[in-house]
């Protein structure tokens, strides 16, 4: 796990960020290649816990079938990563304000996140999708779901809530430019 501070720990703001990276082939590192954002979010006062979900000795991603379901075991590991990380930072980090917790996840980190949301939406205040595509959003107004949309790399039927539940549930999505493997540390301004 990579920890990203803000400078003055003392004068933080106490929210943590849980952060899931994409899928990386295993070769490891990944929780590293988003220094952009994490260290941008260090810098607005947050403290950031970016999870190594793959090891080179795991199963790789599938690639056939329906992803839905072949991926689902590597989504179910990542959510229980998650909540592995949550309560050993619980435990490192007693004076953080853990009913602001914010997760944040990339494409297949992105469909860890969304999975660990529905099955402890309890211990998530916010939940950003960086485009993922195969975990269906939950439809909720708490926690607070917030989805940014790459321009090339659809989302799977149902994945996007309709317009009607984006306006019932407050949900936001803001479709951008970006492609969807730019999202990491080739992201441009």
């Amino acid at each position: 796990m990579a920890i990203y501070q803000p400078e003055n720990i003392a004068t933080s703001n106490k929210i943590p960020i849980i952060f899931s990276h994409g899928w990386g082939e295993n070769k490891g590192g990944d929780n590293k290649v988003y220094s952009y954002l994490t260290e941008f979010l260090a810098s607005k006062s947050y403290t950031i816990f970016s999870i190594q979900h793959e090891l080179a000795t795991d199963e790789m991603l599938a690639m056939e079938g329906n992803l839905r379901e072949t991926r689902l075991p590597n989504w179910q590991r990542g959510a229980d990563n998650i909540l592995y990380v949550l309560n050993r930072i619980k435990t490192d980090f007693p004076n953080y304000d853990y009913q602001k917790l914010i997760l944040i996840g990339h494409s297949n980190g992105g469909d860890m996140s969304v999975l660990f949301t529905h099955q402890h939406p309890e211990l998530v205040d916010k939940l950003i999708s960086m485009d993922n595509h195969r975990m269906e959003l939950p439809r909720t107004s708490q926690p607070k779901i917030y989805c940014l949309r790459s321009n090339d790399y659809p989302a799977d039927f149902d994945v996007l809530p309709n317009k009607i539940e984006l306006k019932k549930y407050g949900i936001i999505i803001d479709w951008t430019n970006i492609k969807h493997s730019r999202m990491d540390n080739d992201a441009t301004p």
